[in-house]
């Protein structure tokens, strides 16, 4: 197999090459002359090879503050009174329609027959 072969199969099973590439940080060209002159020894990719691990946050009352400073307080005031309104307003729309139902219609006795 050729140098070039290797190359490509040392770099499928190294991606973190790519990002390497992709941010502006190396060239494929350079990657393959550090092959070409060194191969696979850890010591000429130990640079490249570095595996970044993802940092965990531990604060999250930090987190929480930052998201309580984001509210809109008075937004979320003026949507709750909005809502109250509604509500009220259906419950009188409802209260209305149950009272003028009742006063309005008197069942008539069944026993009874009409006054003449």
């Amino acid at each position: 197999m050729e140098t070039k072969e290797k190359f490509k199969d040392f770099v499928k099973t190294n991606p973190i090459l790519l990002k390497h590439v992709k941010d502006g940080k190396m060239t494929w060209q350079k990657f393959y002359e550090i092959y070409d002159l060194y191969g696979e020894d850890k010591e000429a990719w130990k640079d490249y090879l570095i595996r970044e691990t993802p940092t965990v946050k531990n604060n999250t009352t930090f987190d929480l503050s930052s998201f309580l400073k984001g509210l809109d307080l008075d937004g979320i005031q003026n949507g709750v009174n909005s809502l109250q309104r509604v509500l009220s307003l259906l419950q009188d729309m409802s209260l209305n329609k149950s009272q003028t139902t009742s006063n309005t219609y008197k069942p008539r006795p069944i026993y009874k027959h009409f006054d003449d």
